[in-house]
């Protein structure tokens, strides 16, 4: 069955528990029905707001699977043949989007052939159409030639879709809640992707596989909540089960090679014939027991779908010998073991699979067990308390515990030394690498040393030659930083607790990670090598004043942040993941500012809007591309940084937008609303919005916010501001008569500005304009002529 992994533990008794595999090798080798190929001429169907139409062409349906057809295939070509897709986004930020990619606001692109795969009602749809037009026209002769033609394209879009196939015929679930993907060849647009999925949270997709760069991208032209959806109120889909806790036993080879055994505690909110989870690609599930039964494990590669899904992990499905119960707890016991370990130089390791190394499946709190075996001349540090540590021949085993709940646990692997600090109640560990990665050794010298000077022996012939001698450069320290890095996590930890509360453990690790990023686990922080080097040993590319600030002061206080947005309080679908990025970002600045003084937070800023508005090589200012609510979307073949960029800078600018128009008081006020309200929660972005509003002052002309999140998180746009304003008459009655001028953005871009009015003595008037397309006047009365009227004195807003 190709890349399909299929595993079970023990004897496998009864034909239920082969039922996954089973099914998906039927599901691939079914191949098209020739008896089922029909000419066909005007046939159309709808899925929500995608319309299709089979103009004229043949249709073939593919052989049942368990009872039901799950693909087809339409193709026009032939004389006269054509085929048609029209959808029509319903925001303007999605029809952007779509003409972005595909050059037009609304899709109507005809095309030459579309394979469709589908668990729905599309099969009975297709049939019921063509009988309501006589009795349909099978040509069994083209039948013979297409399932020839298709049925190898046809296997390889149901191995993508062979974990939601299974699942959906496995569960038993209705057609209303089967998915369906139509793969068309446009005749302008080239091949692109169709997705309807009534149990996602936004049903419509479209979008492309690109290759570009050696990568591999899926660009999503539109997604949206399909027409009937949107006229229901918000729901949100409970989690399928909930997992309270996992004991962990994973040893490590001393080819770096995981073998892990995980238990956990699940309770299915409902019957549950199928359980869904995600884990590392690079990790193979070989065996599962469910309450000590074996169950079946289905682990195929599914490229297209984890694309789709955007966060590089892989589905696998495990199928119990008996339907799970409701709200019954049971524990489920896998057996994985993968390559999620390897080895930068010099006995520096890189853990790839930092938060997927075990398997999962979406938002849980739970608590932790963690026991590790690995060679004992390694050291290894984890998230939870240490609750013994010893050696067994050529092993250490280190054993700790979690006992608050987190989402996610960790562990890194090294030969560190250590730093500890204890401050306010919290310990703080570091360990740095005691030697560095290759990727970070300093390029040999080769100095050329010229011949003697003359006089030269008279006998010789020529001159003796230059010499070439290489010259090793001094090696940067990797534990050059290792004390004041320590110190400032330590404070940066006592002072964002201060303001959001305790972090979710008492002890934080930092370790070091190969490259130039960070990742913040609960209670364990992944800090990059650059950040433990003295700023002049870092290489050339990390020491302009930005990187050397990155490096030296942002990062590891972002990572810190982390604790609590993302580890605390969390997001649940991908339109929201941009706060928790923003969150700690902002967080990290505000102890920045703390640290160094308003102008280290300004000029951050300044880079920050730099960045947003400097352009890719077509042209386009990056912040253009996208608004913050695209989250993963951003990740796009044309500027793949525009993602990082968008989230993580214009996030900040927003956050330092809100503190602006709130206050410092109440907005670190909101904060520790935030992280009280939704402890380990998710929250989401209208959920923040309306949390913001309450700690607004009175009297705010956008009470609820809504229209500074419609331009600043689901919209695009930078404007350039300009103040014109002229002072009338003499004390006491003096008139400041003005106007702010906005463009560079479109006529429905909107937002608020201060204009501050300074006077020889006392404290400044501050007043708010609201800007639009047309110039938005004020007129102020005064009792003494000002000495200055200021636009934005203070940068509170993101402005050309």
């Amino acid at each position: 069955m190709g890349a399909l992994r299929i595993a079970a533990l023990g004897l496998v008794s009864g034909a239920s528990l082969l039922a996954a595999v089973e099914t998906a090798r039927q599901a691939l080798s079914a191949g098209l029905d020739p008896a089922e190929c029909y000419r066909v001429r005007e046939l159309h169907f709808a899925r929500e707001d995608l319309r299709f139409y089979f103009t004229d062409g043949y249709l073939i349906l593919g052989k049942p699977v368990r009872g039901r057809r799950v693909s087809a295939v339409f193709s026009a070509e032939t004389e006269g043949g054509d085929g048609e897709v029209v959808l029509f986004p319903p925001t303007i930020a999605e029809r952007r989007s779509l003409a972005f990619f595909a050059g037009a606001p609304n899709l109507t692109e005809r095309f030459r052939s579309a394979v469709l795969i589908f668990t729905d009602d599309t099969a009975t749809v297709l049939a019921r159409q063509m009988r309501a037009r006589g009795e349909p026209v099978r040509v069994e002769e083209m039948g013979l030639l297409m399932s020839q033609q298709w049925d190898p394209v046809v296997r390889n879009f149901l191995e993508s879709f062979q974990i939601r196939l299974v699942a959906d015929l496995l569960a038993g679930r209705s057609e209303a809640d089967g998915f369906f993907y139509a793969a068309l060849a446009g005749r302008t647009l080239g091949n692109f992707d169709c997705y309807y999925d009534p149990r996602a949270r936004e049903q419509i997709a479209v979008g492309q596989v690109v290759f570009r760069e050696n990568r591999t991208f899926f660009d999503y032209w539109t997604s949206f909540t399909a027409r009937s959806f949107r006229r229901r109120p918000p729901e949100e889909r409970a989690p399928e089960f909930t997992i309270s806790s996992y004991r962990i036993h994973a040893t490590i080879e001393p080819d770096l090679r995981v073998r892990v055994v995980t238990r956990a505690r699940l309770t299915p909110q409902a019957a549950a014939p199928v359980l869904l989870f995600q884990i590392s690609p690079q990790m193979v599930v070989r065996q599962v027991r469910i309450q000590n039964e074996p169950a079946e494990v289905l682990q195929p590669d599914s490229l297209r779908v984890n694309l789709l899904r955007g966060d590089g992990n892989a589905s696998f499905l495990v199928v119990p010998a008996q339907p799970l119960e409701a709200r019954r707890e049971y524990e489920i016991e896998f057996h994985h073991d993968g390559a999620v370990i390897s080895e930068a130089g010099q006995r520096v390791y890189y853990v790839g699979a930092r938060g997927s190394w075990y398997p999962n499946a979406g938002l849980h709190f739970a608590r932790y067990h963690l026991l590790f075996r690995y060679p004992k001349e390694l050291n290894l540090v984890a998230t939870g308390e240490l609750v013994e540590e010893l050696e067994d021949g050529p092993w250490r085993v280190t054993e700790r515990r979690v006992d608050a709940p987190v989402r996610l646990a960790a562990f890194n692997l090294g030969e560190y030394l250590r730093e500890r600090v204890s401050r306010g109640g919290f310990t703080v560990e570091v360990y740095a690498n005691r030697r560095l990665e290759r990727a970070l050794e300093p390029p040999q010298r080769v100095l050329i040393v010229p011949p003697p000077q003359p006089p030269w022996s008279r006998t010789a012939r020529q001159p003796p030659n230059a010499v070439a001698v290489a010259i090793e450069p001094p090696r940067p320290d990797p534990t050059a930083r290792l004390q004041p890095v320590a110190s400032e996590i330590a404070a940066a930890l006592e002072f964002m607790s201060r303001h959001f509360g305790p972090p979710p453990l008492r002890t934080l690790t930092v370790s070091p990670i190969p490259g130039a990023f960070g990742q913040g686990f609960p209670g364990l922080i992944y800090l990059s090598t650059l950040a433990y080097l003295d700023p002049a040993q870092r290489p050339a590319a990390a020491r302009d004043e930005y990187q050397q600030l990155f490096f030296s002061e942002i990062l590891h206080a972002h990572e810190t942040a982390h604790q609590w947005w993302g580890n605390t309080v969390t997001t649940a679908h991908y339109q929201d993941e941009w706060l928790m990025e923003a969150l700690a970002n902002y967080s990290a600045l505000l102890w920045l500012e703390q640290r160094k003084g308003p102008r280290a937070l300004e000029s951050v800023l300044a880079e920050y809007r730099r960045r947003l508005l400097a352009k890719t090589g077509e042209g386009l200012e990056i912040e253009s591309i996208g608004p913050l609510v695209w989250g993963r979307r951003l990740r796009v073949s044309q500027a793949p940084g525009a993602w990082q960029t968008i989230i993580y800078d214009k996030g900040s600018w927003v956050m330092h937008m809100l503190r602006r128009r709130l206050g410092d008081e109440r907005f670190l006020a909101m904060l520790g609303q935030l992280r009280r309200r939704y402890q380990h929660r998710p929250v989401t972005t209208e959920q923040f919005r309306r949390l913001a509003a309450e700690f607004l002052p009175a009297g705010w002309h956008d009470p609820q916010l809504e229209n500074f999140f419609e331009q600043w998180v689901y919209s695009t746009g930078v404007a350039s501001l300009k103040l014109e304003h002229s002072v009338q008459g003499r004390p006491p009655a003096v008139t400041v008569r003005g106007k702010v001028i906005q463009s560079g953005v479109s006529d429905d871009f909107s937002t608020e500005v201060p204009i501050e009015i300074h006077f020889a003595k006392g404290r400044p008037i501050r007043r708010w304009v609201r800007t639009g397309a047309e110039p938005e006047t004020f007129v102020l009365k005064l009792r003494e002529r000002p000495t200055r009227v200021v636009l934005d004195p203070d940068q509170a807003v993101l402005k050309r």
